[in-house]
């Protein structure tokens, strides 16, 4: 049943895709108008920084995703010049130092016949030589792309820092024992990969340089979009509008979405609410309903008893007045004076009454 699920899941998906066609010679246009465009920016200063200036696709979706995705885009002509610089990180091999490491990938890649990474650093390396901050930030600056061992990849992020990721450059995952170890190498480093995130519906991905021919940048975008569309998890229609850009030019439309799109997304939306709500109404009927057993004596009219107010046989306490407040209050105190105190008071009266007798004499 599991299966089944998954199989309708992706058949509708596979159904609600949208299919994107490319128009090939308004492409090729755009490119040629970009190309142009850098070569009038260029001087004799920087012409050979021209010529390696990255050129951009710029997709923009209907609506946000859901989850982030990466995607990987291999693609026909490779995107990076022979000039850039590629940087491999390793695993520590046991029992040998940094250096003994370092010579044993290289013979590893020089026998398989890898030729595009320029640099190789160990991950002890990396832990002690690359611990400062501006170590990071010049090894950062020093290298194009990075890759990384598969076995020590999770272990990258904490010694790297945060720049590495805001820049872009993320070292991407290679399996050096791989049979086809070459290939693998050579697809990553010439293909490019997309970052689709859930915080916007705009994002970027880098297909050529400014020194292709026009037919190769061509070529790449069309692959580049084909294996997009496939690969973004997402239902229905989803991509909106495709510019061709570089870093300093405008963004060059190549692709507009028609507007009876957004009758789709609606409609897509109304079947997925549809569906939601008869899931919610069988899980209610699905719920068992509680019985209660009723009794032909429950059945009849019980009469409703009524408590009857009795009243109550406690007297009501009068206010004492303020002369028997006084008196309590004084008595209590003449009641506290000790035995001494009371003999004091008894001479005192004593003399007091004798004066007044003699006195009347």
């Amino acid at each position: 049943m599991r299966m089944r699920a998954l199989g309708t899941r992706e058949a509708d998906s596979m159904a609600d895709r949208q299919e994107v066609t490319l128009d090939r010679a308004q492409v090729k246009k755009a490119v040629q108008a970009l190309q142009a465009f850098l070569k009038t920016k260029s001087t004799g200063e920087s012409l050979f920084l021209e010529d390696t200036q990255p050129i951009n696709l710029l997709f923009t979706l209907w609506k946000i995703p859901r989850e982030a995705q990466t995607i990987r885009i291999p693609l026909p002509h490779g995107q990076r010049p022979d000039t850039e610089e590629v940087c491999l990180f390793t695993r520590d091999e046991p029992k040998m130092s940094p250096d003994q490491t370092q010579r044993f990938y290289k013979k590893l890649l020089e026998e398989r016949g890898v030729k595009s990474i320029s640099e190789i650093i160990p991950f002890r390396t990396l832990k002690t030589e690359y611990k400062p901050y501006e170590a990071k930030r010049r090894l950062l600056g020093n290298f194009d792309m990075f890759l990384s061992d598969q076995r020590v990849r999770r272990l990258l992020p904490s010694h790297l820092g945060k720049h590495f990721y805001e820049r872009k450059k993320t070292p991407l995952s290679v399996d050096l024992q791989s049979k086809h170890l070459a290939r693998d190498i050579q697809r990553m480093v010439q293909g490019t990969s997309l970052t689709v995130t859930n915080k916007g519906c705009c994002c970027m991905a880098r297909i050529a340089h400014a020194g292709m021919t026009a037919d190769e940048v061509t070529a790449n975008i069309e692959a580049a979009v084909q294996t997009v569309v496939a690969k973004l998890r997402a239902k229905g229609p989803m991509m909106k509008v495709i510019h061709v850009k570089s870093q300093t030019s405008v963004a060059l439309p190549i692709y507009t979405s028609d507007l009876s799109h957004i009758s789709v997304l609606a409609a897509s939306k109304n079947r997925d609410a549809s569906r939601k709500k008869g899931k919610k109404n069988q899980t209610e009927e699905e719920k068992p309903k509680p019985t209660v057993e009723t009794n032909e004596e429950e059945e009849e009219d019980i009469p409703q008893l009524v408590p009857i107010e009795t009243p109550s046989k406690k007297p009501k306490l009068e206010k004492p007045s303020r002369k028997n407040r006084i008196q309590k209050a004084v008595k209590p105190a003449a009641a506290k004076k000790s035995p001494k105190a009371q003999s004091r008071a008894g001479r005192k009266t004593e003399l007091k009454g004798r004066r007044r007798g003699l006195k009347g004499k």
